[in-house]
């Protein structure tokens, strides 16, 4: 287990990464950052370590970057349209994120600050918290947030968030990783083969609002039920496809009750790794790195280009606070909001 200085930045604040290991050689390396995974190294079988995620040598490459990679996000993950919505009669107004709508918290969102870090069991499990003060992008009350990272011997990384509000506020947390199986300086995603368990998507619109439809995949591009190879269909003519310029969408997922439910299933054809994610969210988001553009150089010198990672972010879904059909993401005082979701490596 290690705790080292990671960097500094301009205020002074100290930014620590944190190492987590397994009985196997797993290793996984947190900041307090964005509260954000800077690698997930596997075991190959010539007893070397292949890197699984995108991510940065630097406190300053993170800090320069703005695409969240690696970083828990919030207070909502995913688009609210216009950056508003009305809640108990009030009208919110958001910071807006890459474009008129508000993304992934606003541009100063929880990828975006410092969380105070602390161990739960040493080498295995850490906890970040922070506190959101009343107003942080435009939300109302102040939120008490942590997320838990717990890595066990099986190779499951296991992400626990809770949060608290003394006014009622939208959450939706979720973990921003870019994943590239055959590692992070691989390369192209699209011969990656994935399996989702959903039979519905919430399409969106031009600039990836959900229209409010829960719509079948039965037909579409979008039908990930049986193991299809994610480069496949990216460039068909589907107009799902054609808006997003690849996948940016989120499924329903086929739940049964409260407890996880299966989500994802991605296969590493040349290496046969592999990657399960399980979560008690209701829906995932399935983002291709249609934005990645090469600008962003990450670890060792590697420029990471358009579908070099692929993102599965377990989520309410999109815009709720401005889809009464949606399930609720509104925290009241007196509730604590919890989520659990797994990454299974194999």
């Amino acid at each position: 287990m290690s705790c080292e200085l990671f960097g500094v930045l301009a205020d002074g604040t100290a930014v620590q990464i944190w190492t987590l290991t397994n009985a196997s050689g797993v290793r996984v390396r947190l900041i307090d950052f964005g509260a954000a995974i800077v690698s997930i190294e596997l075991p190959a079988p010539d007893g070397q370590l292949v890197d699984v995620v995108l991510g940065f040598d630097t406190l300053d490459a993170y800090v320069e970057h703005r695409g969240c990679l690696g970083a828990v996000v919030g207070r909502f993950a995913n688009r609210i349209a216009h950056a508003r919505f009305t809640l108990d009669g009030h009208d919110y107004q958001l910071r807006s994120r890459g474009g008129a709508h508000h993304l992934h918290g606003g541009p100063d969102g929880f990828d975006r600050v410092v969380w105070q870090g602390e161990w739960v069991s040493p080498g295995r499990a850490v906890r970040f918290q922070r506190r959101s003060p009343a107003g942080e992008e435009g939300y109302p009350g102040t939120c008490d947030v942590s997320v838990t990272y717990t890595l066990d011997d099986a190779a499951t990384l296991a992400v626990e968030y809770a949060a608290t509000s003394d006014a009622p506020t939208p959450i939706n947390l979720s973990q921003h990783s870019y994943f590239n199986l055959a590692g992070h300086d691989a390369g192209s995603i699209l011969d990656h083969t994935l399996t989702l368990g959903a039979t519905h998507v919430t399409p969106v619109d031009a600039t990836l609002i959900p229209v409010g439809e829960i719509r079948s995949v039965d037909g579409t591009a979008l039908d990930f039920r049986r193991p299809v190879r994610i480069g496949a269909r990216i460039d068909s003519a589907d107009e799902q496809i054609r808006i997003a310029g690849g996948y940016d969408h989120n499924f329903v997922l086929d739940r049964t009750d409260d407890g996880l439910a299966f989500a994802a299933r991605v296969v590493e054809p040349v290496s046969g790794r592999t990657l399960e994610v399980h979560t008690t969210e209701p829906g995932v988001q399935f983002y291709t790195g249609n934005f990645l553009d090469g600008s962003q150089v990450g670890k060792g010198g590697v420029p990471y280009q358009r579908r070099h990672g692929f993102c599965l972010e377990t989520q309410h879904f999109p815009d709720s606070p401005n889809q009464p059909a949606f399930p609720d993401t509104i925290l009241r005082p007196g509730r604590t909001f919890r989520s659990r979701t797994e990454f299974r490596f194999g």
